[in-house]
């Protein structure tokens, strides 16, 4: 996720794009960079790192003009570095894009386009965008847009600026936010709405698939196919604050509410279109590879941990490699048995987690192979592992990860299934089954997002208790070691999971009369003996909350409450269980007055051992 932002007008460009981009640094840190135009010539700066050091590069020698686009980065292709910054130019300087998403044909789009003449400067994937815009362009600037959008696919949200066509920006979206502020003899283009809240709150908001022709004194929005689009005018009525947020709250709600976008975003390109297979080209392993591996270990800390516990479940499953998960501030003090037949792989949201990057370097001293499952590009642990495979989930703000732990556990399914596909240890069938149901859920997340009031009820309800309880079997014990996390961390409610089948061994004991116990029965090959464990505390007068799917008819008779998430492979379904387990924890530390997105004596990344 970047930071986008666009001018036209009579002013000075630089001084929009500059604090219009400090708005948005939020979304992407790594680097930045902005193009003005001014008497025929696009002038490009960039600079890696915070917005600062591209300030600092230009204050001396300020870009003159009154049109320009800026871009603060989140790296996904390329490491953070000057030339993979945005703008992105074409080979003659006739044409600058910036771009935030992904275009998951961008490899072929490159071959066919470096076989024409182009040279690329950059690692990304948004420079062929320009050079596809440069070989299109016949002297209509709109229609070569069109063709453009045509020609890529995947999830972008792009603005463009031609040499050629002086006071013209054109911007377009596809499951990536853009919007457009309507100003005097001004106009103004955002990803987010705090980057132009300050010169307007007259706002369009584009839609999927429509098409902006931006000028100083005119917005003309129109379909892919030319089609003219009318639009409101929306007037925003939020504070500067509120609208950092995007009108929630606090980021973590907000962040709850990215996760169809998030994941989708982690599964994009990285899926046969006929759902035969799943594609990672970062890793490109075969059969020898993978068989040289006697174990692998999942090594990480908090959230992410309980994403590798998830993972040893789909990796040995699916392909029938022993895996053990360990707690990486453990891992390196227990003389671990690892060697070159280990694959270890690590998993960190800032890929800069202390612990676990002293793992990784142990297991590597060891002889074992590295596999880093990372949300940030050129971290740390990005960096020190053999390979990585990024989620792509995109900045997260709040302390307590969401988002970031859904899109780990995509790349845990996505990984065993590329292993069994190459290890040929599921049937086909299956593969594609689980491929299918796989693109279902960013859809049926946002299903399980779109009725929140009974959770809020059980939250005023419930969250003045100080003691909650968490049950689950198989991988509904993973979810529920997350849910538990969730709410002791921001709520402060004690809160502690077990595998329901441990209760007879001592957790009874703490089961009493009105206790809140959150029961996970999703997992139907254990259905039956969770149902069990369930009425084991039930018959204690504990008051049940129970997690199910859409078509289970039988769990409300045994528990007090019920929320349900959208039918699907009991594999995949830990995507959506988790859903109402944030938005528990959510409403809970509200109803309890916390600081939910600073949550006391917790950081966003841990870099301390």
């Amino acid at each position: 996720m970047c930071g986008i932002v666009g001018y036209v007008g009579d002013a000075q460009a630089v001084k929009f794009l500059i604090e219009g981009l400090s708005k948005l640094e939020y979304r992407g840190y790594d680097s930045a960079g902005i193009a003005v135009y001014n008497n025929d010539k696009i002038r490009t700066e960039k600079s890696v790192g915070r917005l600062a050091a591209l300030s600092e590069k230009i204050e001396n020698d300020i870009p003159v003009g009154t049109m320009g686009i800026g871009h603060t980065r989140w790296a996904t292709h390329g490491r953070p570095s000057d030339a993979n910054s945005h703008p992105h130019m074409d080979c003659h300087g006739d044409f600058a894009v910036v771009h935030n998403g992904i275009i998951e044909n961008y490899l072929a789009l490159k071959e066919e386009l470096m076989a024409k003449g182009h040279v690329f400067k950059s690692e990304t994937d948004t420079e062929i965008v320009a050079h596809l815009l440069e070989e299109v362009y016949d002297g209509d600037f709109e229609a070569a847009v069109r063709e453009v959008l045509r020609q890529i696919e995947g999830s972008y949200a792009l603005v463009f600026m031609s040499r050629r066509d002086p006071g013209v920006l054109i911007c377009s979206k596809q499951d990536n936010p853009l919007v457009i502020g309507l100003g005097e003899g001004e106009n103004f283009i955002a990803s987010d709405i705090p980057a132009i809240i300050a010169r307007t709150r007259r706002t369009y908001i584009l839609s999927d698939g429509e098409m902006a022709v931006v000028k100083k004194d005119s917005v003309s929005i129109t379909n892919h196919a030319g089609e003219a689009v009318t639009k409101k005018v929306f007037e925003v009525n939020w504070n500067a604050e509120a609208a950092e947020k995007g009108g929630y709250e606090h980021f973590m709600l907000k962040e709850i509410h990215e996760q169809p976008k998030a994941v989708r975003a982690t599964i994009s390109s990285r899926i046969a279109k006929d759902n035969s297979a799943v594609v990672l080209d970062e890793l490109k392993w075969n059969k020898d590879f993978l068989n040289s591996f006697n174990r692998i270990f999942i090594v990480a800390c908090g959230t992410a941990y309980h994403a590798g516990l998830v993972g040893k479940y789909y990796i040995e499953k699916m392909a029938r490699i022993p895996v053990e998960c360990d707690i990486a501030s453990e891992f390196r003090y227990r003389s671990p048995i690892v060697d070159e037949n280990t694959l270890m792989i690590v998993v960190s949201q800032s890929g800069e987690t202390s612990d676990t990057l002293a793992a990784l370097k142990e297991a590597k001293r060891l002889g074992a192979k590295t596999l880093a499952v990372t949300n940030v590009v050129g971290s740390s642990i990005a960096r020190e592992a053999d390979q990585v495979v990024y989620t792509w989930a995109g900045p997260e703000i709040a302390v307590a990860s969401t988002k970031a732990y859904t899109t780990q556990l995509i790349v845990m399914l996505l990984l065993g299934l590329y292993m069994a596909g190459i290890r040929e240890t599921m049937p086909q069938e299956r593969i594609t089954e689980l491929i299918r149901g796989l693109r279902e859920i960013p859809t049926q997340i946002g299903q399980t997002l779109e009725d929140e009031d009974p959770i809020k009820t059980f939250a005023k309800q419930y969250g003045f208790n100080e003691d909650v309880f968490f049950i689950g079997r198989s991988l509904d014990y993973a979810v529920a070691l997350e849910g538990s996390l969730k709410l002791k961390e921001i709520s402060y409610i004690h809160a502690e999971a077990y595998a329901a089948g441990e209760l007879k061994h001592g957790t009874l004991a703490l089961i009493v009369d009105s206790i809140p116990v959150i029961a996970l029965a999703t997992q139907k090959s254990v259905y039956e003996k969770t149902l069990s464990n369930i009425k084991e505390v039930k018959a204690r007068d504990a008051v049940v909350i129970g997690i199910a799917s859409a078509d289970d008819t039988e769990l409300e008779k045994y528990v007090d409450h019920v929320i349900k998430v959208p039918e699907t492979d009991e594999l995949l379904i830990p995507l959506l269980a988790v859903v109402p387990l944030q938005l528990l924890a959510y409403y809970a530390a509200i109803t309890r007055g916390c600081d939910v997105d600073k949550p006391r004596n917790l950081a966003k990344s841990v870099t301390v051992e």
